[in-house]
């Protein structure tokens, strides 16, 4: 699903057109625009048309979810802010746009680095609606590794409605990857990478992240290379 030469002088013109939108729309700010725009072109390059449906299913999924009842994800003192900035777009895009690069300089393994780049998105997706829609629809909130029951939105605190509908997420864009690429072994693997990716976020934020010892935006990064990594294994197996 390469991009012909005709739409190779479009499609930049059109990734450029919807990152300044979102700039004008205040989803993301001016410098997270630019990255949105690197991660896509990347995106586009390596994967084609397929992949971009990808990104802008994650894209839209996430901005809808961020948005709705934005009122009740509010904790007293702390402002729930709606335009992703560029570090915020590369946590959850990054390594989809280093699958796009590594498809793209590497042909012979389009499909393992597709793939992962899917599996990346598909983890971006399920840990977006699950933290968003989970702090307004879950009942009971429990820190992952402690299973002790703790105030919703802490770091590395789940609840099972929110990881439902995380893993809702990631099996939406595992069909649309189905969809895109074909309806092969990858469409599971992906499903399931993104829901590992998620458990991992959430992992990493009860025990490093709320230790302190790094920030969301890592986090983020972990979580989508992690569901990366176990889609490269699912595959190679």
């Amino acid at each position: 699903m390469q991009l012909t030469s005709y739409y190779q002088l479009i499609i930049p013109v059109v990734i450029i057109a919807i990152a300044v939108l979102c700039v004008k729309l205040r989803k993301l700010t001016l410098s997270g625009g630019v990255m949105a725009a690197i991660v896509a072109l990347l995106v586009a390059a390596g994967s084609g048309y397929g992949g971009l449906f990808l990104l802008g299913a994650f894209f839209i999924m996430g901005v809808k979810a961020t948005s709705h009842q934005r009122h009740l994800k509010t904790l007293p003192g702390e402002k729930h802010p709606e335009q992703r900035t560029a570090g915020q777009v590369f946590a959850n895009g990054g390594v989809a746009a280093i699958m796009g690069l590594l498809a793209l300089v590497n042909p012979d393994c389009e499909d393992m680095y597709i793939t992962m780049l899917a599996a990346s998105l598909a983890a971006a997706t399920a840990d977006t609606l699950s933290s968003e829609l989970g702090m307004v629809y879950g009942r009971h909130f429990y820190n992952i590794v402690t299973f002790k029951k703790e105030a919703r939105g802490l770091d590395g605190v789940i609840s099972l409605e929110g990881t439902l509908l995380g893993a809702a997420g990631a099996g939406v864009l595992a069909l649309l990857c189905g969809i895109c690429f074909g309806m092969d072994e990858s469409v599971w693997i992906v499903a399931l990478a993104g829901i590992a990716g998620n458990l991992a976020d959430s992992l990493l934020g009860a025990t490093l992240e709320r230790k302190h010892l790094i920030g969301n935006d890592l986090v983020n990064f972990g979580n989508t290379l992690f569901a990366a990594l176990v889609a490269m294994i699912c595959y190679l197996l």
